[in-house]
């Protein structure tokens, strides 16, 4: 839920997006200047994915999959990854390294992502690593496990070229279902399987969503410091990803793409509403928190706004739902701004919480 501002009057160049309003600025791009970036993605990712397919062809009608799930335990060692994938797995971070220097363009791949960019502050980095701790995903759970992690051959670091690979192996094999049955994709309507735009909208989603709506929306404010390591922390990982990185240089950039991928882009369809709802119900009752379907619901509803909750057919909660998410925010606040003003609880408690976070999706 946005926090109302009694402050803000809105004009002609105010723009509201599913309860988000910013000022129109001559830096927000158009959407004509979008819509290129649907047309356009990581060439180099493309083609050394080909080379790996002709050094280690694919099991015969074998879908994509990623091998990130499968290295979850090896990964707990967060400098350095396991050599040999498990029985019967392709491993494409493996095959990359050990095929680089055998082949120009997997060699061209291997040099780029363990060259670290000149911008790179690994102090930044690890700052921005400690800026916040959350349910997350494997790859992002390597990517914020330690510094080591994800500087070159850390756990994180191979995480990210394995999904920059996995990638390229779902649009290769989209296009080719597109070519043999047209109405399966339409790339005219839709653009290139997870081109520039899908990949900067995904990792503006882990980074300037979650600064300037997930957490405001619940009484947690950023300071400027933070903000900015957090988005050096994904324009890192946006660079290893093969994703455009000019739209992270900045917090002020990574801002400004945010506002108008979520003014142009996000419509909700009825798969919109199946996938959504479905999420809801795959984790209520879960461990470790084993939260209702209702509690999940308001959650959503809290984040995301009524606007867009009712697109997607949330359910609507009764006030009991509502209240237990206000006491929710102020218990964030609470722990968050006593530990931000003594600097070692707030050493200690991200201690805490990567080692409950690893624990927790590792066993």
């Amino acid at each position: 839920m946005a926090w109302p501002n009694p402050f803000r009057r809105p004009d002609a160049l105010t723009r509201t997006a599913f309860g988000y309003s910013f000022q129109l600025t001559e830096h927000h791009l158009t959407q004509d200047q979008m819509d290129p970036m649907k047309q356009s993605y990581d060439l180099l990712g493309e083609k050394a994915l080909e080379r790996l397919d002709i050094v280690s062809p694919p099991p015969r009608l074998a879908l994509p999959r990623s091998s990130i799930r499968d290295e979850v335990k090896p990964a707990l060692s967060s400098h350095g990854t396991s050599e040999q994938p498990p029985e019967g797995k392709r491993d494409l971070y493996v095959l990359l390294r050990q095929n680089a220097f055998n082949d120009e363009v997997l060699g061209q791949l291997w040099v780029e992502v363990n060259t670290v960019p000149s911008w790179v502050c690994w102090d930044q980095i690890a700052r921005g690593q400690d800026c916040f701790y959350s349910e997350t995903t494997q790859h992002v759970l390597q990517c914020t496990q330690s510094l080591e992690s994800i500087q070159p051959g850390g756990a994180g670091h191979a995480s990210s070229i394995r999904v920059r690979l996995l990638h390229a192996a779902v649009r290769q094999r989209i296009m080719k279902l597109a070519r043999q049955r047209p109405e399966y994709y339409d790339v005219n309507l839709w653009g290139i399987p997870i081109n520039d735009l899908d990949c900067i909208a995904t990792i503006g989603t882990f980074c300037a969503t979650l600064i300037w709506i997930s957490l405001p929306r619940q009484g947690i404010f950023m300071t400027q410091r933070e903000m900015t390591d957090y988005v050096a922390l994904w324009r890192y990982v946006a660079y290893l990803t093969g994703t455009p990185i000019q739209h992270f240089e900045t917090p002020e950039k990574a801002k400004r793409i945010m506002e108008v991928l979520l003014l142009h882009e996000i419509k909700p369809t009825e798969n919109s509403k199946v996938l959504a709802n479905n999420i809801i119900k795959s984790l209520a009752g879960q461990p470790p928190a084993f939260a209702s379907e209702a509690f999940l619901q308001v959650n959503s509803r809290w984040l995301n706004g009524n606007e867009l909750s009712d697109a997607l057919g949330i359910g609507r909660p009764s006030i009991y739902y509502w209240a237990l998410a206000v006491g929710q925010c102020l218990f964030f606040m609470a722990i968050c701004y006593t530990y931000r003003a003594v600097p070692y609880l707030d050493r200690r408690k991200i201690a805490v919480s990567n080692k409950f976070v690893q624990t927790m999706y590792t066993g």
